[in-house]
């Protein structure tokens, strides 16, 4: 017999649940009326059922509502409305009428206040309509068809600049016209507001035309130049009206950077500039402004020389300008935020060490110089940067002989080969990597090498046999005396030992910049072949000052505007390179002056360690060189100051030729010796690689090989090099420790010819300072191979004296 169904209402007892414990009773409508009422149906008792919402799953959860859409458009559209009731179109800002900046030294005197603003208004009729098609294509093509703003434009720019493709501005002219008549160029999110609201405003109130008129003439296009007017005076000397569209394509391009497309301050960013240039005039072809006839005959239109204001003469011109530079280059403030003026700018140029930088120039060079009476002297340049290594300051910058007259700065430019002064980094590459020759020795200052000349280069990707300078051979040889005498071809192999990337990351690591000119791997480079500025390389030789750290240079110590301080960049210091391999490079540099081609920087009476350098057809001649506490170098370079182009300087100052070892050294020596006045000389405090240290003079130097360095095979070659000699060679000279070089130059080796012939055996030269030729047979004692006929010798720094042989395109 079957169990009885339970009654209704009631519910099945659990069997597990004992059966004194209360069992609850259910409704068997409640789920049926939950069922309900999720539907939306009447219940049963009559009321009206609520519907129960039904929870977002999934992706739909991150979505927002329909009512938060809503709510959303109505907040924005009452804040545009707001806002559009609320801003009103301001006068004209301070910028319209721009103040000056000024420059101060470290101590707070005045170095120079950048300038009047130069500003001349015209009416949108006398500027040429190629000119305003120009700034079109340049700024904003669509300008006649589109509204005042364009918010595609702006995500557009945000999203670019947000995910590092370059900062972009996103603002049509009408925005830009706003930022610079009405409000100012600092980037806030409150300057954006109001730029927004006032050129929807302008875009209704006025024409398109008033508003280009208005933008032509408060655009700064740089040179101190603002509006179209006062460009076209700046740039080329005449009044807007007679413009040509090729020079109107030019001045539209430096809207976009005034400072850095300027190919005349910047030679360096010609490329560039002449990028953007060509960018225009393809614009204005898709506009069909200008046909692709007219397009193909243009022609770049040189801008003219710089004018600087008489305020800018003498050096401080050079001085406010790379501070400029240093501002922008580091995204303190952009040229046109710079431009509005009115900021106070503390530098860090020491007052006393740049006057004894100038002082030194014009004492060793500039009043020896007889422009009048020696046609090369015409072309003589120098540049000169003095930085402190513990804290990357520069203390010191010469430019050139007047920034009234030479307005390209001698300092900054980076079209020289540093030539020779880049050989100190294919050592310190070959450190930091542990670097080995060809045959598995570790390269040390007392590794072995061959230095002839012309030796081909074992191991590289393509043949390269460089000369030596003189064409000198000189066996086998330690990387020290390879160091001393600048021998091309034991570095050539070196850097290819090494590795030529290893060596481009290293001079990088220092302070190279990446996108120097020239700056290609390869066993050239270990010659010099890059075309690095002379501040650039200051900062590489302060990172080997303070044993391998890097402490990115600055110009700046402080920057105020009324009440308000703008922040500068984090310079923190990076070990970029191992201690060993900066002070064992530094241990060589210390040999060059004491032993080798810097033998003239002894005059500054403190330990000093450096680097000469000549450049391809000695067109510049460096001296870059350091003591514990200061790093300066000095070079020189030959120009042509009508056309530009760079010359040789054979025959100037009435040298044969001018080498890195004469005049850029004395220069150094005489700034050094002022600028470290009332301080006791420091010896360098060095911790060098394993096997670095220098080895024990041998017992019979005749005889003996030079002692071996720990782990390699012992040379069966003298240290020092003995040339091949000639029938007419003799064994003058200096003898130092077994190294006889029959008259081969061991110091002042730069101008040409320079020896030491007679310091030891009698005759007479000229020394190191004055070097190149001794007459008759007093020349015989200085043993050349070359020079037999007038006694001239071919110095290790400086080649062969003028009249023996073409001039060689090889360097130093």
């Amino acid at each position: 017999m079957s169990d009885q169904s339970p009654p209704p209402g009631w519910t099945p007892r659990d069997p597990d649940t004992p059966p004194d414990v209360p069992q609850p009773r259910t409704d068997p409508s409640a789920s049926q009326q939950a069922q309900q009422a999720q539907r939306g149906e009447p219940r049963q008792d009559g009321r009206p059922g609520k519907k129960v919402r039904r929870k977002r799953t999934g992706w739909r959860r991150f979505l927002p509502t329909w009512r938060m859409v809503l709510g959303g458009i109505l907040l924005i559209g009452g804040a545009l409305v707001a806002g559009y009731l609320l801003v009103d179109i301001p006068p004209a800002n301070a910028a319209a009428t721009a103040q000056s900046n000024v420059y101060l030294y470290s101590d707070g005197s005045q170095i120079a206040r950048d300038g009047e603003v130069n500003r001349v208004n015209v009416p949108l009729s006398q500027i040429p309509r190629s000119v305003q098609e120009a700034v079109l294509a340049a700024e904003d093509r669509d300008f006649y068809s589109e509204r005042a703003v364009d918010p595609k434009a702006m995500i557009r720019a945000a999203w670019n600049t947000a995910t590092g493709k370059g900062t972009q501005s996103g603002s049509t002219i009408t925005q830009q016209y706003v930022k610079n008549y009405y409000l100012g160029q600092e980037q806030t999110i409150k300057r954006k507001a109001k730029e927004f609201f006032i050129a929807i405003k302008l875009g209704r109130e006025k024409s398109k035309n008033y508003i280009l008129e208005g933008y032509l003439n408060t655009s700064y296009f740089g040179r101190n130049a603002y509006g179209i007017q006062a460009a076209a005076q700046a740039y080329y000397g005449k009044d807007v009206n007679k413009l040509t569209t090729a020079e109107g394509a030019y001045l539209a391009t430096l809207l976009n950077s005034p400072s850095a497309f300027d190919v005349v301050s910047h030679p360096q960013s010609r490329p560039r500039a002449l990028a953007r240039w060509n960018y225009v005039l393809d614009g204005m072809v898709k506009k069909q402004w200008l046909t692709p006839a007219e397009r193909a005959t243009t022609q770049f239109p040189e801008p003219g020389k710089v004018r600087a204001a008489a305020g800018l003469s003498g050096q401080r011109g050079y001085l406010v300008e790379a501070i400029k530079d240093y501002i922008v280059d580091n995204k303190i403030l952009d040229d046109k935020t710079l431009a509005e003026g009115g900021y106070r700018i503390t530098t860090t140029i020491d007052k006393r060490r740049q006057t004894a930088l100038v002082d030194a120039v014009n004492s060793q060079m500039v009043g020896k110089l007889e422009p009048e009476t020696r046609k090369a002297d015409r072309l003589v340049r120098a540049g000169g940067v003095s930085i402190d290594p513990a804290t990357g300051k520069v203390l010191a910058m010469y430019g050139g002989i007047d920034y009234t007259k030479q307005y390209v700065n001698n300092a900054t430019r980076h079209d020289y080969q540093v030539a020779s002064t880049f050989k100190p980094f294919v050592f310190a590459a070959a450190v930091e990597n542990d670097s080995r020759t060809q045959d598995g020795r570790r390269i040390t200052p007392n590794t072995i090498y061959n230095g002839d000349n012309k030796r081909p280069v074992v191991g590289g990707r393509i043949r390269f046999a460089p000369e030596n300078e003189g064409q000198i051979s000189y066996g086998n040889i330690t990387v020290n005396t390879a160091t001393d005498l600048s021998v091309n071809a034991v570095y050539a192999q070196m850097a290819v030992d090494v590795g030529t990337g290893k060596v481009k990351k290293t001079a990088i690591d220092l302070g190279i910049p990446e996108n120097t000119p020239n700056f290609v791997p390869g066993p050239a480079m270990a010659l010099g072949t890059l075309q690095a500025s002379v501040l650039d390389m200051t900062q590489a030789y302060a990172t080997l000052a303070d044993h391998g750290r890097r402490t990115p240079y600055t110009f700046v110590e402080k920057i105020t505007k009324g009440g308000d301080t703008i922040g500068l960049p984090e310079r923190t210091p990076t070990q970029a390179i191992s201690r060993e391999a900066a002070d064992t490079t530094t241990s060589m540099l210390v040999s060059v002056v004491d032993n080798g081609t810097g033998t003239a920087a002894l005059a500054a009476g403190h330990p000093a360690a450096g680097k000469t350098g000549t450049g391809e057809l000695d067109r510049s001649a460096w001296f870059a060189a350091y003591t514990p506490d200061l790093v300066t170098v000095i070079s020189m370079m030959g120009q042509d100051p009508d056309t530009g182009t760079l010359e040789s300087l054979y025959g100037a100052l009435g040298e044969a030729r001018i080498g890195g070892g004469g005049y850029p050294a004395r220069i150094w020596a005489a700034y050094t010796k002022t600028a470290l006045e009332g301080t006791d000389p420091v010896d360098f405090d060095l911790e060098l690689q394993p096997g670095a240290a220098p080895p024990p003079p041998p017992t019979e130097p005749e005889s003996e090989p030079p002692q071996e360095t720990p782990g390699e095979p012992s040379p069966s070659t003298p240290e020092r090099p003995t040339r091949r000699p000639s029938p007419t060679d003799t064994t003058g000279g200096r003898n130092q420790g077994g190294q006889n070089n029959g008259g081969q130059n061991q110091g002042g080796q730069d101008n040409g010819g320079q020896n030491n012939g007679g310091q030891d055996n009698g005759g007479t030269t000229q020394g190191g300072d004055q070097g190149g030729t001794t007459q008759g047979t007093q020349g015989a004692t200085q043993g050349n191979t070359q020079g037999s006929a007038q006694g001239s010798t071919q110095g290790g720094d400086g080649g062969p004296a003028e009249g023996l042989r073409p001039p060689s395109a090889f360097l130093e």
